[in-house]
């Protein structure tokens, strides 16, 4: 197999590019950097086609590597032929290899292996060739031996159609077949194990679907349900139509000795052993298809909610509501440093309002603080109220932000928290969180695992490692695209940068810490086990503000620093002017182009970004994004009613369906046939987490907490 070929026609990109990655990729170059820094060389594929390059390279090559070992290991049985050889590398997929390989496949004791151990092969291939001219019970009488354990004709022949059965399932092309029909006309059926159990599926009590059309997170509900042992879940098939086709390819003569032996060995085969298999590995495709599109969703989310534009310049108050414990503020000033932490106790059972609402006056006049940042976890809503209460009576100039806290108890017990601040509770960690969640998304979310910031569905249910490096791509291509401080990032934040590993990321803060800041990038090789490769690999992605050389403060590789230099210098300015550079590059492709690329040594596209980086370095990417709603009143859910039209946030994208903050405690829901007026297969195709929408309540169910929206307005 052509890999690359099969690449560049899966990716639709162009063969070369497709070579120059997987020779970057092989070469030990991450990512973010090729996709930044090598566009040229692959013809500016940008991180998604090349994480989706990387993905299928490692499973094309562990194709490959299968093949070989099947093929040796039939060629060492002595069985390899030419048909069988060519037919094993054309295959495409694992599952191919494998339907190939099982006839050789060394097995553990079966019923056919203990029948060829008692002689009765040969009796086997008599049935099987339907050329006897006399009842099979005669041409069993032969095979009796006591000594064997065959004691009677009818122990005969079971043995011998055990043979036959496990030689039908062993056949690849019956097996394809199979799949196809069980792929195209089969349903997923479930059932509930007790109708009368009250439970999330009782939409899959009596549910039934086809394999070819059912949604991914029904699999998913539907495995869970399976999993807690509420529902049993299994395929029908179209029995008939396979039996009718395994017997039109086994029975290819009519022979009335052998004809019924056939059916029932053909019956005997399906059921026991290819229906069961087949079905296995139906659902567990299926699931992995399932998977794939909830990890895929699950990485929009989140890099939705990763990339939200910081709040910079502010003081932030982060409160983490509570009832019984109390609610723990923290304030921050406009870097992220704690400044002050207390606890007030305004909601159930103290009660203690008056005394709350005083102590946090004193601390927004102290600190000037002009922006509280509320988690939305348990008394989030009586928390608000407060809040609310106290913005009107007091004048203050202070707004309020509900953000999502989830994972924030998770950071807050961790030993990466207890490093940050050692002599905080867990209570005051989780309001510092809370607070600089509104100042820098990013920074405060690579702290926390991103399986718990709770923007995907099932996360728990899927394969935790595919699932683990896919959103580690989200998080790192976030993290390289907006680019880190040198001179202020935390040891996440910096592990997350490209070539930049865990140990590496905390020599380089114990660096910092013992040398005093970095005054320039290339200070960098100074550190443990940061040699010229990471070098070259994260250079690019570390800004040094106020630094030796204003270059560094941009995203210009210092590969490239003399081309930077050179450009400025030929429009007679110097590097005092980077940030403010005026520049005018000569169109795209033009002969002057082409001269001045040539004549600075790097390509137009490089060329290009480094123009950008001149006249505005480090551009943030997330100033693209929707800022968050700054609130100072609040709603009930018993305020709501149908047809009142409300702005709110999307906290969260579903294969059916978005969930919208609309200033109640209780996110409503908008399903899918809600979003838009066209025809959409995903919710992702009109919305992303962090998106400012208007809705219209469509209704409101106090008693279950369920709130229906609609963004199609009559």
């Amino acid at each position: 197999m052509d890999i690359n070929q099969v690449l560049s026609e899966e990716l639709k990109v162009q063969k070369w590019q497709v070579d120059a990655a997987v020779q970057l990729i092989d070469e030990g170059n991450t990512i973010p950097f090729i996709s930044r820094y090598r566009k040229e060389v692959t013809g500016a594929l940008n991180d998604e086609v090349l994480r989706n390059l990387h993905e299928r390279l490692t499973y094309l090559r562990g194709l490959e590597e299968r093949k070989e070992t099947v093929l040796a290991s039939i060629e060492e049985q002595g069985k390899l032929t030419e048909e069988l050889k060519a037919k094993i590398v054309a295959a495409q997929t694992m599952v191919a290899v494998e339907d190939l390989y099982r006839p050789y496949k060394p097995k553990r004791k079966t019923r056919a292996s203990v029948a060829k151990e008692k002689g009765l092969e040969p009796l086997a291939n008599i049935i099987y060739l339907q050329m006897t001219n006399k009842p099979v019970e005669k041409e069993a009488e032969a095979y009796i031996d006591s000594e064997k354990g065959v004691e009677t004709v009818e122990d005969a022949i079971a043995g011998a159609k055990d043979i036959l059965a496990e030689a039908i399932s062993d056949e690849a092309d019956y097996r394809t077949r199979i799949r196809f029909l069980t792929e195209k006309e089969g349903n997923i059926v479930s059932e509930a194990k007790d109708e009368e159990a009250q439970s999330v599926y009782e939409m899959y009590y009596h549910f039934s679907e086809t394999v070819k059309k059912i949604a991914g997170h029904r699999i998913l509900a539907l495995n869970r349900g399976e999993a807690e042992k509420i529902l049993t879940v299994k395929i029908e098939t179209p029995v008939e139509k396979i039996l009718s086709y395994l017997e039109h390819e086994v029975i290819v003569r009519d022979n009335k000795y052998t004809n019924d032996i056939l059916k029932d060995v053909v019956k005997d085969s399906y059921e026991r052993l290819i229906a069961p298999s087949i079905e296995r590995e139906i659902r567990t495709m299926l699931t992995e298809k399932a998977e794939e599109g909830a990890i895929a969703v699950f990485g929009k989310n989140l890099k939705q909610l990763l990339m939200q534009p910081p709040i910079a310049g502010k003081v932030v108050l982060g409160w983490d509501p509570a009832f019984r414990t109390g609610c723990k503020l923290a304030v921050v000033d406009e870097t992220g440093k704690v400044l002050d932490t207390k606890v007030i106790f305004p909601t159930a059972p103290q009660n203690k309002v008056a005394e709350a609402k005083t102590e946090l006056k004193k601390l927004i006049q102290k600190y000037h603080v002009s922006l509280i940042s509320v988690g939305n976890g348990t008394a989030s809503r009586e928390s608000e109220q407060v809040i609310v209460d106290f913005i009107k009576e007091s004048g203050l100039p202070v707004s309020y932000v509900i953000v999502n806290e989830a994972g924030a108890s998770v950071y807050s017990a961790s030993k990466l928290a207890t490093e940050e601040f050692p002599n905080f509770d867990v209570g005051q960690r989780s309001a510092a969180s809370i607070a600089r969640r509104l100042q820098d998304p990013l920074a405060e979310l690579v702290k926390i695992d991103p399986k718990s910031i709770g923007v995907g569905q099932y996360q728990h249910d899927m394969n935790q490692k595919k699932l683990d490096e896919a959103l580690g791509g989200v998080v790192e291509d976030c993290v390289n695209s907006v680019g880190v401080d040198l001179n202020t990032a935390s040891v996440p934040l910096l592990s997350y940068i490209s070539g930049i590993t865990k140990v590496i990321a905390k020599n380089i803060v114990v660096y910092r810490e013992t040398n005093g800041a970095f005054q320039e990038r290339k200070e960098l090789l100074k550190v443990a086990k940061l040699g010229p490769k990471a070098y070259e690999q994260c250079a690019g992605f570390l800004r040094i503000r106020d630094g030796k050389n204003p270059l560094d403060a941009t995203s210009v590789h210092p590969e490239a620093y003399d081309a930077a230099k050179a450009l400025l210098e030929k429009t007679g300015q110097t590097l005092s002017d980077v940030g403010h550079a005026k520049l005018s590059l000569p169109k795209a492709g033009s002969k002057e182009m082409k001269a001045l690329v040539e004549e600075l040594g790097v390509g137009e596209m490089t060329l290009m970004d480094i123009a950008k980086e001149l006249e505005k370095p480090s551009r943030d990417p997330r100033a693209d994004m929707p800022a968050p709603i700054l609130r100072s009143d609040v709603m009930n859910m018993e305020d709501l009613k149908p047809g009142m039209r409300l702005k709110g946030t999307v906290r969260n994208v579903i294969d059916f369906g978005i969930f919208v903050d609309i200033g109640v405690h209780q996110d409503g829901l908008v399903h899918i046939s809600k979003i838009t007026d066209r025809y959409i297969k995903h919710p992702l195709e009109v919305v992303s987490v962090g998106d400012i929408v208007e809705v219209e309540v469509l209704s409101v169910d106090l008693a279950k907490k369920r709130i229906q929206l609609t963004m199609r307005f009559s």
